[in-house]
């Protein structure tokens, strides 16, 4: 699977709310951007439990509409991301950038390049 595959699957599995597979890519300690705070969380856990609060307050989704290799290796996906609250009205709906790290068929690292506003969505 090249890395532009394993990218797309990833956004597959994430709009399916299927984390076990999403995880499955991930590295153990992979660096994840939590768009929602503006930070990073750290290792699958913190991936697991940030996505768990993340569906349990709004309902995202995430398509991606090009994936491109930079030149320092990294897959730079410019995405459509929709946010729904739980009631279904849609709170945000932008266009951005991901940036995913990628080393032995893992996700290492995972970037928002903005800028985005899902950190301005109410959230709990």
């Amino acid at each position: 699977m090249t890395d532009a595959q394993l990218i797309e699957h990833l956004y597959n599995r994430f709009n399916a709310r299927d984390i076990e597979a999403v995880l499955a890519a991930l590295a153990p300690d992979v660096l994840w951007a939590n768009g929602m705070e503006g930070t990073h969380v750290q290792g699958t856990q913190a991936v697991r439990e940030y996505w768990t609060y993340q569906w349990s307050v709004i309902d995202p989704t995430v398509i991606p509409l090009n994936i491109a290799a930079t030149d320092d290796g990294a897959q730079e996906v410019e995405v459509h991301q929709t946010v729904r609250d739980l009631q279904g009205v849609t709170v945000l709906d932008e266009v951005i950038r991901h940036v995913f790290r990628v080393q032995d068929g893992k996700v290492v690292r995972f970037d928002i390049k903005g800028p985005s506003q899902l950190s301005s969505v109410p959230h709990g």
